[in-house]
């Protein structure tokens, strides 16, 4: 080998070694981030004596704090057929953690001017104009009572962001506020993973909206529509922005709609009983992605992830790379609904919190027990979840970031609040 080809080979060896280096983060002693390594090592006993009573297969749980990770533990079985262990890099369907990098996109292409908040969306998306809303969803008894107006206002960008838009869920039918409007979803195949993020907005163009756009808060395929606005204004596919401009830039390789072949023995599968009487199922995101979905399709790791809610808390950015502008970060995690915008009949936030553009953000007041980001924290603090069980939430206050993977849909609500409890917990300065 030449004295070229070996300074070459050098200096790959050495960009490599970075790049490895740069997915993860800085690492410290608990009690040098004002955490007890004693209080933190309750998580472990709690968590692992429900894997070891065989509720769950396994989990991955990360603490940061001051930007420094003080707990990151793996425990349990990946896969619980193959009996592959749970790794720290294990690969998880993260769901609706997918909303808020969606909601990163796209407040990226609003600073850059490329679309404002106020916009209309049918601007870019014209079929979304002159849509219809449903007069009686609350007391229609069946689809062929549903009756029908001209929507008063269109739906606007931020209505897309804030959960505002008045779409819907089919799967939400069965909880409380649902309707027939939810079947007429149903019925129009907007939860068909067969279809282009294109396809799907020209399905939902033609179902009428459950509420007046700007008016009510009801979780919905807003995001996923949100995500075909960034392919028309950004001229990319989602998955294409966000490797290009989030993923790379923010070292989250693991990151992504479809988990690539050299990758598939890391994702991180279900006891078989779980995949059993739930609303949505499991994808297999081992195979092609056709519908990359803004509000539900991504899959991720516990660091990459992390190190996404690290570029959030440092308002905008991450060693040295600035995604967002600060204010445009503090825009996104304060709430946006306030009093004016009617919560809902199924508000997922909970008590005391409100929504931001793209998260939900704890206000003052008191909480309910049962709110999924439990009892503990402080005002101002922003989280969300994923529905095959992944949970995150941001302490700016403390400068703490939680993130907890496993893969259980029914266990969701227990798991996500009682690792925030025993997280919290462990704070002692």
């Amino acid at each position: 080998m030449t004295l070229r080809s070996r300074l070459f080979v050098a200096v790959a060896v050495s960009l490599f070694a970075v790049y490895a280096w740069a997915a993860e983060l800085p690492r410290a002693q608990p009690e040098a981030v004002g955490l007890s390594s004693e209080r933190l090592d309750r998580i472990g006993k709690v968590l692992r004596a429900k894997v070891d009573a065989g509720e769950i297969p396994g989990y991955v749980a990360l603490v940061a704090r001051h930007g420094k990770v003080a707990y990151y533990e793996a425990y349990g079985q990946q896969d619980p057929n193959t009996k592959a262990p749970m790794k720290r890099d294990s690969i998880f369907r993260i769901y609706s953690m997918t909303k808020p990098l969606t909601s990163v996109a796209a407040m990226m292409l609003v600073e850059e001017g490329r679309m404002k908040l106020s916009d209309p969306v049918s601007t870019y998306l014209p079929e979304l104009a002159d849509l219809k809303v449903a007069t009686n969803a609350a007391t229609a008894k069946d689809v062929a009572s549903i009756e029908t107006k001209p929507a008063t206002h269109p739906i606007r960008v931020v209505d897309l962001l804030m959960h505002t838009s008045g779409l819907t869920y089919g799967f939400f039918k069965g909880v409380p506020g649902g309707s027939p409007v939810e079947q007429m979803y149903l019925d129009g195949g907007e939860n068909d993973l067969d279809i282009t993020n294109a396809e799907l907005v020209t399905r939902l163009s033609k179902l009428p909206l459950k509420y007046e756009p700007g008016t009510t808060w009801w979780y919905s395929r807003s995001s996923d529509v949100l995500g075909r606005l960034i392919e028309v204004v950004s001229g990319m596919t989602l998955g294409e922005f966000f490797q290009k401009r989030i993923c790379a830039p923010l070292a989250m390789p693991d990151t992504a709609f479809q988990v690539q072949s050299s990758k598939a023995t890391r994702l991180a599968q279900p006891f078989d009983a779980d995949r059993k009487g739930i609303i949505l199922p499991y994808t297999d995101p081992t195979k092609p992605v056709k519908f990359e979905a803004g509000g539900q399709g991504l899959t991720s790791t516990v660091m990459d992830y992390a190190r996404f809610l690290h570029m959030m808390l440092n308002r905008g950015a991450l060693d040295g790379t600035r995604l967002l502008g600060a204010k445009t970060v503090d825009l996104m995690t304060m709430d946006n609904i306030g009093q004016a915008i009617d919560h809902g009949p199924f508000f997922l936030p909970g008590q005391s919190h409100g929504f931001g553009l793209g998260f939900a953000v704890r206000t003052p007041g008191p909480r309910a027990p049962a709110a999924l980001n439990s009892m503990d924290g402080s005002v101002g603090e922003y989280y969300w979840a994923g529905y095959a069980g992944t949970y995150f939430w941001v302490d700016p206050k403390e400068e703490l970031v939680g993130v907890y993977m496993m893969q259980s849909v029914q266990h969701l609500l227990w798991y996500a609040t009682t690792f925030k409890t025993l997280v919290e917990q462990a704070v002692v300065e």
